[in-house]
């Protein structure tokens, strides 16, 4: 049943129309309100966008740019090559090998077997050692090369160089399209080293195979080192091209110690070449002179202990009276045992001080030992007598002179002391630092690391004709 239109519900639908609507018009959503509101979509869509916009390009406009070059441009490390290593002839010991396309270089070794402790060798650094301030605040990155033993590693900060850096395009897959710009490597400087590869070689030549031990010839005059050679040794080039972990460790825990440079960190009891020490010693002291003779009778008994001259000990036989010219001549042991009585075991270490034995002399290579020079004092504290047991007295006895005054016993000493202290009577009673860089010409006559010993020139005329 409908009522009229004056009742409420034709009231509420006709309300429901006019809102649709505008009063005396057509329907609002078919007119000019459809346009409005998407004129203030639209209006608004772009405002969002032009913050978007003023965003990328204003306010980060610098990061987004950084972004784009770097999808577009990369920064290459040069390497720069390390400084060449030549003997004292001017012959490269070593060199670098260019590899991809000139950026990280192969450092080889052109006399491996002959120089290997003096030349050393250089490998990568680790992220670990990267992570210590040393190398962080000298520049070092991952992947860069560092000397590690011998001259590689004395002369690192001269042989390293300055690395350089290059700004390429690539295109989507990295491959380099062009050079943008260079900031060009500086090579390392290069460094003479005082060896000579000829006569490094011959030493290798010489030496008899598969045997331990160690050579060194120098410049008497100022110490310079022309061949170091130690045995067994090791091949830098393996070091430099890389290895595996286990032929790392086979090296290194190797019970023959090819790392070991035995010229410098070994150290031995250096038998009747220490008579030249016991003589400088005794002829300094006036404890004898060129005129003094010792009978030798063969052996020489203190108690219960006997001191035999090598000469009766192997063949039985005697050498009669002896002087110091014909003592060092043979060898002789007796004649040494009773100038060492007559020295005292205090003189005879005051002189072997002085000729560098029971201290590291110096060299630049790392590794360098000192030795021992035993004394008194030094035995008082490394032996010590147990109450219960019947072992070693701590006490310095007589046949322990007799020990050292020949150049054994608790006597330890380097075969790099040996040849210093020989070079004293050779140049005229200097001690020279020994060194693998060379000496400048102009420097040779006045050796700033010299030391005037100030040995008598009767002294250094005498001992050279034993």
């Amino acid at each position: 049943m409908k009522f009229g239109s004056a009742f409420s519900e034709n009231v509420t639908a006709g309300r429901k129309r006019e809102r649709w609507s505008v009063r005396g018009g057509p329907g609002w959503w078919s007119g000019s309100g459809r346009f409005l509101l998407f004129t203030i979509l639209f209006l608004s869509i772009m405002f969002v966008l032009f913050l978007r916009l003023f965003d990328v390009t204003v306010v980060n406009g610098h990061y987004y740019r950084v972004l784009a070059d770097a999808n577009r441009t990369r920064e290459l490390i040069r390497h720069a090559p390390r400084g060449i290593l030549y003997d004292r002839t001017g012959k490269p010991l070593v060199e670098n090998v260019a590899q991809e396309q000139g950026f990280g270089y192969l450092r080889q070794y052109l006399y491996p077997e002959s120089t290997a402790h003096v030349v050393g060798y250089v490998n990568e650094l680790t992220s670990l050692e990267l992570s210590n301030e040393f190398y962080e605040l000298r520049g070092y990155r991952l992947g860069d090369q560092v000397g590690r033993v011998g001259a590689e590693d004395v002369f690192e900060e001269q042989l390293r160089g300055r690395d350089g850096k290059e700004l390429v395009e690539v295109d989507a897959l990295g491959n380099i399209l062009r050079t943008i710009g260079r900031d060009p490597e500086l090579s390392g400087d290069a460094v003479t080293l005082s060896i000579d590869a000829n006569l490094s070689q011959a030493v290798v030549r010489a030496f008899p195979k598969d045997k331990k031990g160690a050579v060194i010839v120098t410049k008497p005059a100022t110490g310079e080192i022309l061949a170091m050679y130690s045995s067994p040794l090791f091949s830098p080039n393996a070091f430099t091209l890389g290895m595996s972990e286990s032929s790392y460790q086979a090296i290194v825990n190797s019970p023959d110690l090819p790392l070991l440079n035995r010229a410098i960190g070994g150290v031995y009891p250096p038998g009747s070449t220490f008579k030249i020490v016991t003589a400088i010693a005794a002829l300094e002291e006036n404890t004898i002179t060129q005129t003094t003779v010792v009978e030798d009778t063969g052996v020489i008994t203190l108690g219960k202990f006997t001191f035999p001259n090598w000469y009766y000990k192997q063949y039985g036989k005697t050498e009669g009276m002896v002087d110091i010219v014909r003592a060092i001549q043979r060898s002789n042991d007796s004649f040494f045992y009773n100038v060492g009585e007559g020295l005292g075991i205090t003189k005879l270490w005051k002189w072997a001080k002085a000729v560098g034995i029971g201290r590291p002399l110096g060299i630049e290579l790392p590794g360098e030992v000192g030795g021992l020079m035993p004394d008194p004092a030094w035995k008082n504290d490394h032996f010590q007598t147990p109450q219960d047991l019947e072992a070693r007295s701590n006490e310095w006895y007589l046949g322990d002179t007799y020990h050292v005054a020949i150049g054994q016993g608790y006597l330890l000493t380097t075969p790099l002391q040996v040849n210093a202290w020989t070079n004293v009577i050779a140049n005229g009673g200097k001690l020279c630092r020994p060194t693998i860089k060379k000496y400048p010409i102009s420097n040779i006559q006045y050796p700033m690391n010299c030391k005037n010993l100030n040995i008598k020139k009767e002294t250094i005329d005498l001992i050279p004709k034993g």
